[in-house]
């Protein structure tokens, strides 16, 4: 008889567990739990700390490189810029540029309109 009660316990244990699991779950549904603020203030550090962080690399590395990025010092050219052709940026980097902003665009004539304007 023995036997048979251990038998038969093992389903009663699982079916009583899937039971409870249910329960739970629609408990937890119907009554949530409100969110802990020792959750909230946690994130809040952990955001502070890593904004710390990032500040601090951010100044490490501008302390190492921003030297590369200062303006050089300039000093005016005995010759003169006409003479040595370094008096202007770059033909690449000129404020004009030779050619029009847009294909369709020339000296003589406006850009065409969008299409969205054309179709009416």
């Amino acid at each position: 008889m023995g036997d048979v009660l251990l038998a038969l316990s093992i389903p009663v244990l699982v079916f009583g567990g899937g039971i409870y699991a249910a329960c739970d779950c629609w408990w937890r549904r119907r009554h949530p739990a409100p969110p802990s603020p020792y959750t909230h203030r946690a994130a809040r550090l952990a955001e502070q700390d890593m904004l710390v962080l990032a500040a601090d690399i951010v100044d490490d590395a501008y302390a190492a490189l921003g030297p590369l990025y200062d303006a050089p010092a300039t000093t005016p050219c005995p010759a003169g810029p006409a003479t040595t052709g370094l008096g202007g940026p770059p033909a690449g980097l000129s404020p004009r540029s030779p050619r029009p902003s847009r294909p369709d665009a020339s000296a003589d004539r406006a850009p065409s309109p969008p299409a969205a304007v054309r179709r009416r």
